[in-house]
């Protein structure tokens, strides 16, 4: 069972997301998920955001507003 709880879950669900976490990380955040449906469900509202702002065309928004997007979701962790 893990120990992680919901505020360092989604501290750590741009890190999942991207592959960069180690085998007991990646173990812990998932025995997590199992457990919980809220995480379950912010997990994927991350998903589908962030394949929402990767599918924009880069004309979409003004300036380097898509990429600055991008930015702060990787940043968040």
């Amino acid at each position: 069972m893990s120990d992680l709880d919901c505020r360092e879950f989604v501290e750590l669900v741009t890190s999942y997301l991207e592959g960069g976490m180690d085998a007991q990380a990646e173990q812990d955040f998932i025995d997590h998920l199992a457990l919980c449906d809220g995480c379950e469900r912010y997990l994927d509202q991350m998903r589908q955001t962030t394949q929402v702002l990767t599918d924009l065309p880069a004309d979409t928004l003004p300036g380097d507003a898509r990429s600055a997007l991008l930015n702060a979701f990787r940043s968040r962790r």
